[in-house]
């Protein structure tokens, strides 16, 4: 295995670990290897290239990017806040170092820098060594943290005129077992929420995974949507496919007015889903 093959099998390990995002996840590549990468795996990344020892002379806003990425970079303090700055809150620092190892000043170093939620692990069967730290969200309350991620896309789209990459379905799946409780073979069946508007359902889609968790929370506490246990991910290419319509980011109060139906959707035209 050469070693842009060896670079791929690591990045794909900090693409686990990208936050979830509205339709468009804002990255800083401070490598400018890793974000092209990155892209091969991810459609819906903007990316922006700035090596760690420019950050200071480059011209992001504070709070703008959604994940700051480095493979193979040493970065030191003086990066590690600048780039604190320019995480929104609850964005995150993924660094990856192939030929480094797990060492107790590692998560001390990212702490004292003002990073919450650190993670540092070997990175791939045991080889180099995985970083990560997010910027502290402005609330303790959760379903406030999703709102502000989601609310970078707007409600109801005109599914037409979106230009995001991935949409996502509100999924029943059964059964309800956890992947390490079933058997490779086990069939699962997935059921999508929708709405029935003149005999035919409408899909319930979102851009993101936030915006259908947003929607989401509010219906399950008014019991207007229930046992919804999973969030389906599914590319643009494959949402075309549907004989259904679908109403993109539609706001709680749609199921005052309309039924809820349920569509069959196979689970093997999904995405790896996010974290």
């Amino acid at each position: 295995m050469d070693a842009r093959q060896i670079q791929r099998h690591f990045v794909a390990v900090m693409a686990k670990h990208l936050p979830p995002s509205a339709s468009a996840l804002q990255l800083l590549d401070l490598d400018g290897r890793s974000g092209g990468l990155l892209a091969e795996l991810r459609a819906d990344l903007r990316i922006r290239h700035c090596p760690a020892a420019k950050l200071s002379d480059a011209t992001l806003q504070p709070g703008s990017i959604d994940a700051v990425v480095a493979y193979d970079v040493d970065i030191d303090d003086g990066a590690l806040r600048k780039a604190l700055r320019v995480l929104r809150p609850g964005g995150r620092l993924i660094a990856l170092q192939s030929r480094g190892a797990v060492h107790a000043s590692q998560p001390r170093q990212l702490r004292d820098n003002g990073y919450v939620r650190i993670l540092v692990e070997p990175a791939l069967d045991g080889l180099g060594v995985l970083l990560r730290g997010e910027r502290a969200h402005l609330s303790a309350d959760t379903a406030e943290r999703i709102l502000t991620v989601s609310g970078a896309d707007a409600d109801m789209l005109d599914l037409a005129a979106f230009r995001g990459h991935y949409l996502h379905l509100l999924i029943q799946q059964q059964p309800n077992l956890p992947a390490w409780k079933r058997q490779p073979d086990d069939p699962i069946s997935w059921r999508a929420a929708a709405i029935a508007r003149e005999g035919m359902p409408t899909l319930l889609a979102f851009s993101s995974l936030p915006k259908a968790v947003a929607f989401m929370q509010p219906a399950a506490l008014a019991g207007t949507i229930k046992d919804i246990n999973k969030v389906g991910k599914f590319s643009r290419v494959t949402a075309e496919t549907w004989r259904w319509g679908a109403i993109l980011n539609p706001t709680p109060d749609l199921l005052a007015a309309d039924a809820l139906a349920w569509v069959e959707i196979d689970p093997a035209t999904a995405e790896a889903p996010d974290e």
